[in-house]
């Protein structure tokens, strides 16, 4: 199995723990420190070796940092872990604060108000991050100071870093070669007056190189920092055991492999200007080049706008993974609903069923990210991870939210379904009807180019907004292929102002969420694409749909629907079936032809 259901965290290593580092800031003389979720790349998933946060406080969630003072510590969460914190962190010691509602800077000047200096390790903060909490605290007797890292000073049985070995990714599934890649991307350097990039996203430059790997589990990448010159040349840095002859020999004599070692005299050796990604490089990176004299200029990876925007055959792929996923999801439902009434199982088995159906295929290489299974009360806890703790029996009137996906050589996948168990709640029944509604307003909608996901956000919230409700996480996240499941810099989000364009994948999944109730939301992928002229024939674009499975039609109150919301959503079941029922067995088939009737 792929995931592991062990009890992340204990609250009760978390005050121990944080005595322990506060004898280590009285030694280094600093009034606190910065403890951040992020590794060096900056990603959203990291290393074991790298769970600083985790191990400190006991919360596990994938956004959000401590701020441990002298008297106090602050751990910072956004709307989607305000019910996980609390269960994760030892509130005597920890308190939650709201982010980014609270700003550190300003928690610091409330908190702080004897100043102080609070340290940070450069290697896993931006320069964009310090730079925000420097000018806020500019005039204040608070400063940041550049140090080692603290937590590692005292974290005594911290994990080795991953070595696993960096693979080539076929270029018939990628679309381009290596080479085509490195020449576009380098061309434009040459453009804008650049002589290099430094790129330390590792999927930029897992797409870069057509590589992947096993470092972060699922999130099919290798550990690296990379510079790419204006002549298409790559420098890579990452430990030598990560790259065999199979690997050299697919990335030829245009990229150097060397140690980690060698990263800071490269930098040092560059001439300028540099491209650094002020918001995803570490500090430490503009450090070594300012202290070398070497002009930077900051602006976005040249890697990422390129990895967003899907060529065709990336697209192609994708639709054979999510078909393949769909018959999976249609036995899987179709197992649920066989359990009857009193299903007799636990949040942990469902989770274990479904990665299994998944595995039969023989494609699955990993799963996109650890299954949400939450019934009941845990379902509202929007990025509920069940363990061996919090396993919870299905009941009957249980409303069951499962969000899960897989990681197969030709897609990324990431569907979420929510379903009755047995006769559901009638405001469950409600909520869940009016988070369709939103669901179908952006799988159908048209919009002009140039629009971006911000614009769309409000329309998956109407029909909840219109009784008073809503929830607090964006609708949807990019999607890459075979890489991260969440991917930008495309987003539909109240906050995103990036450009939507044609081959882009997107989530859309609307939720809502009852506290010690119920949890609900629908999920499918959609990539976008040009839709065909009409009226005064302005450039607008559209959706597609990628997912394709049935959703719980005993969820729907259909007086609710528009005629034009059910006449989708018979449509995307009569298409979910003439798709998916002739890759299942005869069983399968059948109910999907029941689960997939229409409504009337």
């Amino acid at each position: 199995m792929f995931q592991s259901f062990d009890t992340p965290s204990s609250p009760e290593t978390g005050g121990p723990r944080l005595a322990a580092l506060r004898k280590v800031l009285t030694r280094e003389g600093l009034a606190g420190f910065i403890v951040p979720r992020a590794d060096a790349h900056q990603g959203e998933y990291v290393a074991a070796s790298d769970m600083r946060l985790a191990w400190l406080t006991g919360f596990t969630g994938s956004a959000g940092f401590c701020i441990a003072l002298q008297d106090k510590a602050g751990v910072f969460i956004d709307g989607r872990y305000t019910l996980q914190v609390r269960d994760q962190v030892d509130l005597a010691h920890f308190t939650p604060v709201p982010w980014p509602d609270t700003q550190p800077a300003d928690w610091l000047l409330e908190n702080l108000t004897g100043g102080g200096v609070i340290g940070f390790d450069p290697w896993l903060h931006t320069a964009g991050e310090i730079a925000k909490i420097e000018k806020r605290l500019a005039g204040s007797n608070i400063t940041l100071r550049r140090c080692a890292n603290l937590v590692d000073k005292i974290w005594q049985d911290r994990p080795a870093p991953p070595r696993e070995l960096m693979v080539p990714y076929p270029a018939d599934l990628a679309g381009k070669t290596h080479a085509q890649k490195r020449a576009k991307i380098a061309e434009s350097l040459r453009n804008q007056g650049r002589r290099a990039a430094v790129i330390t996203l590792p999927d930029s430059i897992a797409w870069l190189l057509n590589t992947r790997g096993t470092d972060l589990g699922q999130t099919p990448v290798a550990l690296a920092f990379a510079i790419l010159g204006d002549d298409g040349h790559v420098s890579l840095f990452m430990d030598p055991a990560k790259a065999d002859d199979t690997l050299r020999d697919h990335l030829g004599n245009a990229v150097s492999i060397l140690s980690p070692e060698a990263f800071a005299p490269a930098l040092e050796a560059l001439r300028g200007p540099v491209l650094v990604d002020a918001n995803s490089a570490p500090l430490w990176v503009s450090d070594r080049l300012k202290s070398a004299g070497i002009p930077i200029e900051n602006a976005r990876d040249p890697v990422v706008l390129h990895k967003a925007v899907k060529n065709p055959v990336e697209i192609d792929s994708t639709r054979r993974a999510h078909l393949r996923d769909g018959a999976a999801m249609a036995e899987f439902l179709c197992w649920i609903d066989s359990l009857g009434d009193d299903p007799q199982v636990s949040e942990i088995e469902v989770a274990q069923k479904l990665e299994s159906i998944r595995a039969a295929s023989g494609e699955l290489r990993n799963i996109s990210f650890d299954t949400i299974c939450g019934s009941g009360p845990n379902g509202a806890i929007v990025h509920y991870r069940v363990n061996t703790d919090s396993n919870r029996q299905i009941v009957s009137g249980d409303v069951l939210l499962v969000d899960s996906g897989a990681q197969y050589l030709d897609g990324t996948t990431d569907i979420t379904r929510t379903m009755a168990i047995d006769t559901p709640p009638q405001e469950a029944i409600h909520a869940f009807t009016l988070v369709l509604k939103g669901m179908i307003a952006i799988s159908r909608q048209r919009f002009p180019n140039g629009l971006s996901g911000r614009d769309l956000d409000p329309l998956a919230r109407m029909a909840l907004w219109s009784e008073g409700m809503d929830y607090d996480h964006g609708t949807g996240h990019g999607v890459g292929v075979f890489l991260s499941v969440h991917e930008g810099p495309q987003r539909i989000s109240r906050i995103s102002g990036e450009k939507l364009q044609a081959g882009m994948i997107l989530s859309n999944e609307p939720g809502y969420y009852r506290e010690g109730a119920f949890g609900i939301r629908i999920e499918n992928l959609i990539v976008v694409q040009q839709a065909a002229a009409l009226g005064d024939k302005r450039d607008m674009l559209e959706f597609e749909t990628l997912t394709w499975a049935p959703i719980d039609r005993r969820m729907i109150d259909v007086n609710l629907l528009t005629t034009v919301e059910r006449d989708w959503l018979n449509g995307y079941h009569a298409e979910t079936l003439a798709k998916i029922a002739p890759l299942c067995s005869p069983k399968v088939a059948a109910w999907l032809k029941q689960a997939c009737a229409p409504l009337v």
